[in-house]
């Protein structure tokens, strides 16, 4: 069975999207991920602060490498996103999962980002759906 950090880099090193966004990994481990990334102008909406879509990625990746993590590829089917404070550019914001809970056929999880000065920005919910088919 392969490891947790394996794991990451099949996914990641395929992730052409992550990589764009400037995806970083802090940690990986079983059922578990931290990612960070720099907010860049071109992340930011007509209202110059980031857009909502920019966490909502950063909080799905986070989700994807932990839910896969345990070695059962894992897609997502239900997700959401509270945002809780203005993210600016220059911001680095840092995504950490929780996972709530295990079955054979799904899990669930919370993701919290954080900006640099550790307040938290926004809250993101997600379920994976468990294929059984092993990295």
């Amino acid at each position: 069975m392969k490891t947790p950090l394996e794991i990451f880099h099949l996914m990641y090193d395929n992730d052409p999207f992550s990589k764009l966004l400037g995806m970083e990994l802090v940690e990986i481990a079983e059922g578990y991920c931290k990612l960070k990334m720099k907010i860049t102008q071109s992340m930011l909406n007509g209202f110059n602060i980031a857009h909502g879509g920019i966490s909502y990625a950063l909080s799905d990746s986070t989700m994807a490498f932990a839910s896969n993590s345990r070695g059962i590829k894992s897609v997502s089917i239900d997700t959401s996103i509270n945002h809780l404070a203005k993210v600016a550019e220059g911001d680095i914001l840092t995504a950490e999962s929780e996972e709530k809970n295990l079955t054979e056929k799904t899990a669930l999880y919370f993701i919290s980002v954080y900006n640099q000065n550790r307040q938290l920005v926004a809250i993101f919910k997600g379920i994976v759906y468990r294929t059984g088919k092993e990295w």
